[in-house]
């Protein structure tokens, strides 16, 4: 009897054990599809804004850390090809989010070649968009472009901004060749030598100093064009009207992983390097460490992510005395400041 006792013991015993597990394990699944509020994940498709290189891994940081889930949201990044490809990603409704340039934005609107999409944040206050080549080319002044050969993708924002850019900077647009070249091989292309310069944001200088073994020698369009935003958080229109806490949720969980990837720029190397075999963290990390310079405000305390329709006002007036809007915009046309995040 006493036998029979035990028996029934110890089988009460592992069934109450193999409850426990089942329980635990059902809680861990279940923990892993949940959002921070206890909801099920909702899934959201962001595009970088040109490529995979480090001056996005903020997106991979925020997944990374958890910034995303604890927003309720389980987030697929995938490399954008420049502003034109973003938003065409966007609007068609193949990705939700994609950083854009905004000035390339303001020119698409502007000349009727694309709409239905809202900013909804800043990323950089100041435009990152110019040329980069490398010693050797003698290029070493705005001028020096005359008679070179520069390659970008076609719907690049360098490329799209560079007639304003040159009549601001007083080179003949005519006199400078242009040829495709896609995002991901741009540095490569310059280091083999076909070309003179390409597009690029001023903080690839590392990488392509990494990848040439030369001196980068850059031409940042900031330098004639100082009114000018940088890149800026897209949506579609049809979702920033009819879930707009939605997208205020996104945007915040994305610009607290900026904020940690500027203050920890080794560790979002790192992270990247996690996600993207091919990047180099310190190339990412000094990327990062540049870029800071362009994400913060100028005005003290402002908060990250923020907009001034003054300053967008300012932009568009640049863009049309340069002769390239086709139309007159306004800045409610592009942003709706009821979203972006408040000084």
């Amino acid at each position: 009897m006493r036998r029979l006792t035990r028996t029934v013991a110890a089988a009460t015993l592992a069934t109450a054990l193999a409850l426990v597990t089942a329980c635990s394990s059902g809680s861990d699944d279940a923990e892993q599809s949940a959002g921070g509020n206890g909801g099920s994940l909702e899934k959201v498709t962001y595009l970088t804004s040109f490529g995979n290189f480090g001056r996005d891994a903020y997106a991979w940081v925020a997944k990374d850390k958890g910034f995303f889930k604890e927003a309720g949201f389980d987030v697929e990044i995938q490399p954008g090809q420049g502003t034109n490809g973003v938003i065409q990603a966007v609007v068609s409704g193949k990705a939700h989010f994609g950083p854009i340039d905004l000035t390339g934005g303001l020119l698409q609107v502007g000349n009727g070649q694309a709409k239905d999409f809202t900013v909804v944040a800043a990323i950089h206050q100041r435009t990152m968009a110019g040329i980069a080549t490398v010693e050797g080319k003698g290029i070493a002044t705005p001028k020096d472009l005359e008679g070179k050969k520069l390659a970008d993708a076609p719907g690049s924002v360098v490329r799209n901004l560079f007639p304003t850019y040159a009549r601001m900077a007083g080179i003949d647009a005519s006199k400078v060749q242009w040829v495709n070249g896609n995002p991901q091989e741009l540095i490569g292309i310059l280091a083999a030598g076909s070309v003179d310069g390409i597009g690029q944001f001023v903080v690839g200088q590392p990488t392509i100093e990494t990848v040439a073994k030369k001196k980068a020698v850059m031409l940042p369009y900031s330098n004639v064009m100082q009114d000018l935003y940088g890149n800026a958080l897209i949506t579609s229109s049809k979702l920033a009207k009819e879930d707009p806490e939605m997208v205020k949720r996104f945007s915040a969980a994305l610009l607290k992983g900026l904020e940690y990837a500027l203050a920890h720029p080794q560790e979002a190397g790192d992270i990247l390097k996690k996600n993207v075999e091919a990047s180099v963290p310190a190339a990412a990390a000094a990327e990062l460490s540049l870029m800071a310079g362009y994400v913060r405000s100028n005005n003290t305390g402002t908060a990250l992510g923020t907009l001034d329709n003054g300053r967008v006002a300012k932009s568009i007036a640049i863009l049309q005395g340069a002769g390239a809007l086709d139309q007159n915009i306004t800045p409610d046309q592009i942003i709706d400041f009821s979203l972006t995040p408040k000084a």
